[in-house]
């Protein structure tokens, strides 16, 4: 089985950092983004990884090679423009040999496990790992009366956000666009057909890089040894 990590992207929130890096290669606790996802997977059982490159990809090829120093094998799937989260996977279509392949998104940090994602691919096309949604604010709790009761930095709300955590079936890449996103062309359309499953992820530790603050957050965590 192989494990798609989409690192095409331009990572402009984070610059100045990826100006002359790409995103997922900014490093979090000392260790680049793709060296931690490289390391999660592959304690996983997975060896083999299609990595789709866009933005300074020559930077990637540098810094992974064939992946024989992390001990698995990498491959290469280019794109000449961007292309989407959708467009990029069904680029990367001819290195996806097997009947069922994981994808990731090339800024995740996180250590759930891909076993649930891959029993969840029964009777399914895809499935995706969900997370619980981390307010980006401190809440303030009233009664109602308007008496301010306890301040709550950052609490965890009642409400579950894709994770960029995907399993996939063969079968799916045929409702791949070539250029666009799957959570609006690919997901939409296997909800629909009822081929689509979910798995929520409540206890995993999970980070998207996007900007300076979830860099320095993640950093923070990393360093205190919560993930």
């Amino acid at each position: 089985m192989r494990a798609l990590i989409l690192a095409g992207g331009f990572g402009k929130r984070l610059a100045p950092l990826t100006n002359e890096v790409p995103k997922p290669l900014v490093p979090v606790a000392g260790k680049p983004i793709l060296v931690r996802q490289i390391e999660w997977l592959r304690e996983q059982g997975v060896t083999d990884f299609v990595v789709a490159v866009g933005y300074l990809r020559h930077k990637v090829f540098e810094a992974l090679g064939d992946g024989r120093k992390y001990g698995v094998r990498i491959f290469y799937s280019v794109e000449e423009e961007p292309l989407g989260t959708g467009g990029a996977i069904k680029n990367a279509a001819p290195f996806l040999e097997d009947d069922v392949f994981l994808v990731t998104n090339g800024d995740v940090l996180t250590n759930l496990r891909v076993e649930p994602l891959l029993r969840a691919l029964e009777g399914a096309d895809a499935a995706i790992a969900l997370v619980p949604l981390r307010s980006p604010y401190g809440v303030v709790e009233i009664d109602g009366e308007g008496r301010v009761l306890a301040f709550r930095e950052k609490p965890v709300l009642e409400h579950y956000i894709n994770a960029g955590v995907y399993a996939m079936r063969r079968e799916a890449l045929k409702d791949l666009p070539d250029r666009g996103n799957i959570e609006e062309t690919l997901f939409p359309r296997l909800a629909e057909r009822r081929r689509l499953r979910a798995v929520v992820y409540k206890d995993a530790f999970w980070r998207s890089i996007d900007t300076l603050k979830d860099l320095e957050e993640a950093e923070k965590m990393l360093s205190d040894g919560k993930s």
